[in-house]
């Protein structure tokens, strides 16, 4: 992780920690870094980058001050307007960008805010070119032999323009609908769009392939996007699909990268559910290479167990989709994902996509003509209790000799019935324990322990 860029971009709360200057910084160095390592490999064509951006009322700010800081370095400008983060990376990846940029603080309240980058394949940029970036900002860059403390501007017939490029985006819903391999008629499926960049595509896919859609979380007014709606506040939908009897519920995220699911009982459908869901259907239908599904340290226990049953194996990753798609990348796996939604399909995306995700349940659901409880039959999920500790230093606190024994002793303690997990924040300054066992008494217990520890040695803010 580095100085400004996270597991998911560059992002904070807007015009404090992440400001207009950055975002125009950001520009004017991707701009100018993507335009001269063309040139020396001899190809003067123009720099084109996509710009994507959700429903905060900081991201038009950002997106213009990206916009001016790609133009002022020679780079063309493309404006999907308000779409979701994947459609960011298909466009990039199908229509020959140079790259791509989506502005989001996905779950984040709307105060908060993100530049997430995108490479010319639609995957997250590479850690060379982050710290190149990190260099620009902090006046320190040096490259091509030399020392930049300031980037040349473009001039005359070099200088960028911006191009309103809302096709792309329609495009994209496109290939969403394409996807669909049965008719959606006859179900009735709600949508909840938090407010944020799902709520122009979602109900048109779902409308287009024969769903009766409802839909909530879809009057985004700058300040709301998140708010009591979406994958974060699931309670919202579940409350939604079973006063009006629906078949099935979506929750997505603010900027779309994550799915949720309610099933017509009300009950939560969580990423592990998913994995699941998905994992044994694809194995079932002999497209799980390696018969493997990509997890991350965070799925719950529960899961492990149950694809143990099923004949699956799985791999653990860092938590982040970026890890995810990393391994699924380098070692040719189909499906991987998050607890919290984040699910990748390699044969359709390179990112997390909370629509395709949606589909693909659906194609499920109707392939095996079941209501979406009978598909999470075998998989139970074990209690987990989750506790976030504000920390003045993440890596200082969970090196901390104390506290790891706090954690060896409470690992000792559940044995194989159960487990702990203590692990960084990677966009906020927490420390986060999680345990998970057969009874909740039991989980809180084994938490308070280790964040007792971490308290009494000072470590919490």
């Amino acid at each position: 992780m580095g100085r400004y860029f996270g597991t998911d971009g560059f992002r904070g709360e807007a015009n404090v920690t992440l400001t207009a200057d950055h975002a125009y910084q950001v520009g004017r160095f991707l701009g100018w870094y993507c335009g001269e390592t063309k040139r020396r490999a001899g190809d003067e064509s123009p720099i084109r980058v996509v710009i994507g951006k959700d429903t905060r009322r900081s991201s038009y700010m950002f997106e213009y001050a990206l916009a001016s800081g790609l133009v002022a370095s020679g780079a063309d400008a493309y404006l999907l307007h308000v779409t979701t983060t994947p459609s960011v990376s298909y466009v990039a990846r199908t229509e020959g960008f140079d790259c791509g940029i989506m502005i989001s603080a996905s779950h984040n309240p709307f105060y908060d805010n993100g530049i997430k980058l995108m490479d010319r394949s639609g995957e997250k940029m590479d850690e060379g070119t982050i710290a190149l970036i990190e260099d620009y900002l902090d006046g320190r860059l040096e490259l091509f032999g030399q020392k930049w403390p300031s980037l040349p501007l473009a001039q005359r017939e070099h200088i960028g323009r911006t191009v309103d490029y809302v096709a792309g985006r329609n495009r994209y819903v496109g290939y969403l609908i394409s996807l669909g391999m049965f008719s959606f008629k006859g179900k009735k499926v709600g949508l909840d769009c938090a407010n944020g960049s799902a709520w122009m595509i979602a109900k048109s896919v779902f409308d287009a392939l024969g769903a009766t859609t409802y839909v909530m979380g879809d009057q985004p007014d700058g300040f709301n996007i998140n708010r009591g709606v979406g994958s974060t506040h699931i309670d919202a939908l579940r409350q939604f699909v079973v006063e009006k009897g629906l078949d099935v519920g979506f929750a997505y995220d603010g900027d779309a990268d994550r799915c949720l699911a309610v099933d017509e009982r009300g009950n939560i459908i969580t990423g592990d559910h998913i994995l699941y869901i998905c994992g044994k259907h694809l194995k079932d239908s002999g497209e799980l290479p390696h018969n493997t599904v990509v997890t991350t340290v965070m799925s719950n226990f529960g899961l492990y167990r149950a694809l143990d049953r099923e004949g699956i194996r799985y791999a653990k990753t860092a938590v982040g989709d970026k890890y995810v798609y990393e391994y699924m990348s380098k070692n040719g796996c189909a499906l991987g994902g998050e607890q919290s939604g984040h699910i990748i399909f390699s044969k359709h995306a390179t990112t997390g996509d909370g629509l395709l995700t949606s589909l693909k349940l659906m194609e499920v659901m109707l392939e095996r003509k079941l209501p979406m409880s009978k598909l999470t039959e075998g998989l139970t999920i074990y209690p987990q209790v989750l506790e976030n500790v504000r920390v003045k230093d993440k890596l200082a606190a969970r090196q901390d000799a104390d506290v790891q024994k706090a954690v060896e002793a409470v690992a000792n303690k559940l044995g194989d019935t159960g487990r702990i997990l203590v692990r960084e924040s990677g966009t906020e300054p927490l420390l986060r324990v999680m345990v998970e066992a057969p009874e909740d008494d039991t989980c809180r217990a084994c938490v308070e322990e280790v964040v007792a520890v971490i308290k009494a040695k000072g470590h919490a803010i």
